[in-house]
């Protein structure tokens, strides 16, 4: 458990990340007034006729409705994927400032926004107040890894984010072992900050490889993960960790990550605080924009078979 506002957070997430790679977050400030709204509004599209949302479909620019069944995580090094993730989404992400080049953000362009009266200023509130909990954090993870103060955040000016509406239709109990809600993955990015609904299913790996451990809903808190461009950029201090949805409740389970990850055209190197004298990186520099673009592409059928 983290409390944003303890002054024991430095070395509790330095603790928590090297440990496990996951954590609950209290104390974050985000009211939640705002978090209901946002479910609210999340069941209220995943409600929509199937024509409605596929109106809606996700385009070039990686914004939009994903439908059932439709992401595979092929890349993933955690677990071959058999079946494709049993969940449909709506992906909205940053606003793209004007100016910015495709050079410079590969994926800026439109998102799609349901027409639901209150809609998009309901979700719109509720990424701010979230957006501003992940900015806290990189300065917070920048003092638990010793690197120079700000310099992290340079590669935050103009974040990449991805707000995710999620919606998990109930499984069969006695489906398939290898049909999941969410196949096993880590995240591609820097930190994931996640609101679960009541109905649970999310799972992490322990660090013994083997055992799935539960992560219940808590009221009140956050989940929150680092991603592999966490760990790189630490050199590996801090574990972006295998996870999992199984939803066999006999409940819907909705649930909204945000992804907040560096700007398209920061690089990542492993930061010099996380290298013992005369260690070499373990990581090579990687731009994120292409790391990000590479796995997209082998992830999700959309991109390899473009609607025309």
């Amino acid at each position: 458990m983290l409390d944003l506002d303890s002054a024991t957070i430095v070395p509790d997430v330095r603790r928590a990340y090297g440990e496990i790679g996951f954590a609950y977050l209290e104390g974050h400030g985000v009211a939640q007034a705002l978090v209901s709204a946002a479910f609210a509004e999340s069941r209220r599209f995943h409600a929509l006729p199937l024509a409605e949302k596929f109106a809606l479909k996700v385009n070039a620019h990686h914004r939009g409705y994903m439908p059932f069944a439709e992401s595979k995580i092929v890349a993933s090094s955690i677990q071959k994927a058999t079946k494709p993730n049993q969940s449909e989404s709506l992906m909205i992400m940053h606003e793209v400032a004007p100016g910015v080049s495709a050079d410079d953000d590969p994926l800026g362009g439109p998102d799609q926004w349901p027409d639901l009266a209150g809609f998009r200023d309901a979700i719109t509130v509720y990424e701010n107040a979230v957006r501003g909990v992940a900015v806290r954090l990189v300065g917070i993870f920048e003092e638990a890894l010793g690197a120079e103060p700000g310099g992290m955040a340079r590669s935050f000016v103009r974040p990449t984010t991805f707000l995710r509406l999620l919606h998990y239709p109930p499984q069969d109990p006695a489906g398939p072992d290898d049909e999941f809600g969410s196949n096993p993955h880590t995240d591609y990015g820097f930190i994931t900050i996640l609101a679960q609904d009541s109905s649970g299913g999310l799972q992490v790996r322990a660090p013994d490889g083997e055992t799935w451990l539960d992560v219940p809903p808590r009221a009140g808190a956050f989940v929150l993960n680092v991603g592999d461009i966490g760990e790189r950029w630490s050199n590996g201090v801090l574990r972006s960790t295998p996870h999992r949805v199984l939803n066999r409740t006999g409940r819907d389970r909705y649930s909204i990550p945000y992804f907040f990850d560096p700007a398209a055209s920061a690089v990542v190197s492993p930061l010099p605080s996380c290298l013992t004298v005369g260690e070499q990186p373990r990581y090579e520099p990687v731009a994120y924009g292409e790391y990000l673009l590479a796995k997209l592409n082998a992830n999700h059928s959309y991109r390899q078979h473009p609607a025309t």
